[in-house]
């Protein structure tokens, strides 16, 4: 993946742009919508897939994470990952590690295992991914699945109380993850240009932990994750949204090739100081504002923007919104805008 590229290949562009490298032009992800807002889309653009959409807006990206796919984890007693009592769990509610003050307690959590793994649909889905840039790996959520198994407050509290037992439960959850990961890449092989993973570490005007719980909790997975994708000739996209800047050095130091989705209205994250001080050392992906851009401006605003943030993060830069799952208040006119502005 040396070098630059000539051509117009959506797969050979990306790869061109997260490696530094010249590329022909700048890149372009729909994003994920919300389910709410498929249905939005297709009426709008006279679509009725979501690849018919995606190559009608000339989507470059295409996201394939084995996690995802109800297929991939097939416990015999019917287990999710982290199962958190067969519950869906909100990161503030209590969860079942809640009162855990040991690390032999920690042992006793029904943890997942790699043997009830399959993954003969994300296979073949890479397969038929086409000349389009492929996103995958597992999404490897370690801070917010620690963060669920606790409850959010006790996670916080007890890395203080009781660090060892948020340490052997960060260890628990990110060695299933780095085996999986293994075991995934060596099925899918060169079929993977990215191996994209996501945690959500700020809000909308700060981290949600010290840089120095960071460095101590998180960071050293970060680092983990990173190598064994590099080990493979993968890319490396890190999606975290929220306001990430006092520790985005860290995660270029950690290995990360690609930062997204650059959430364009919190705290320190405008364009303008993301080029001034980390354009040049890092790839971005995003930026275009989902909070009051695309969600309430016109096309030609819309357009602007793109314009805007391609001459400040550009060239190592592939637009997209600034929250990927796009909600129904976006309207499509400005969806249309977005992607004709980004591959102009």
């Amino acid at each position: 993946m040396k070098g630059g590229t000539s051509g117009n290949v959506p797969r050979e562009v990306l790869r061109a742009i997260i490696n530094r490298r010249p590329a022909p032009r700048c890149g372009f992800w729909l994003g994920n919508p919300h389910p709410d807002t498929w249905p939005i889309l297709h009426r709008f653009f006279g679509t009725k897939t979501e690849e018919e959409l995606r190559r009608k807006l000339g989507d470059d990206f295409r996201w394939i994470s084995p996690q995802f796919l109800m297929s991939t984890y097939k416990h015999p007693q019917g287990r999710k990952l982290f199962d958190l009592h067969g519950e869906k769990k909100s990161h503030g509610q209590a969860g079942p590690l809640a009162e855990c003050e040991s690390v032999a307690e920690v042992g006793k959590f029904p943890w997942p295992e790699l043997e009830h793994l399959d993954f003969s649909e994300s296979v073949a889905a890479l397969q038929g991914a086409g000349e389009f840039y492929r996103a995958s790996g597992f999404w490897c959520p370690f801070f917010h699945d620690v963060m669920d198994l606790f409850g959010m407050e006790s996670y916080l509290v007890k890395m203080s109380t009781h660090p060892e037992v948020v340490t052997a439960v960060t260890e628990r959850v990110c060695r299933f993850y780095l085996g999986a990961n293994d075991l995934f890449y060596k099925k899918a092989g060169d079929m993977i240009d990215g191996f994209f993973f996501g945690n959500d570490f700020g809000s909308q005007l700060d981290l949600l932990l010290s840089p120095a719980l960071f460095d101590k909790f998180v960071l050293p997975w970060l680092r983990l994750f990173s190598e064994q994708a590099h080990s493979r000739g993968y890319q490396v996209i890190l999606h975290s949204c929220g306001s990430i800047y006092r520790v985005i050095d860290r995660l270029i130091e950690a290995g990360v090739d690609c930062l997204h989705p650059l959430q364009a209205k919190a705290k320190n994250m405008e364009a303008e100081r993301l080029a001034r001080e980390s354009g040049g050392k890092i790839a971005f992906m995003g930026a275009i504002d989902t909070q009051q851009v695309l969600n309430c401006g016109t096309p030609a605003q819309v357009r602007e923007e793109v314009r805007r943030i391609k001459g400040l993060l550009g060239p190592h830069l592939i637009i997209s919104p600034s929250h990927e799952a796009i909600l129904p208040d976006v309207p499509p006119r400005n969806v249309a805008a977005m992607a004709e502005a980004a591959l102009d």
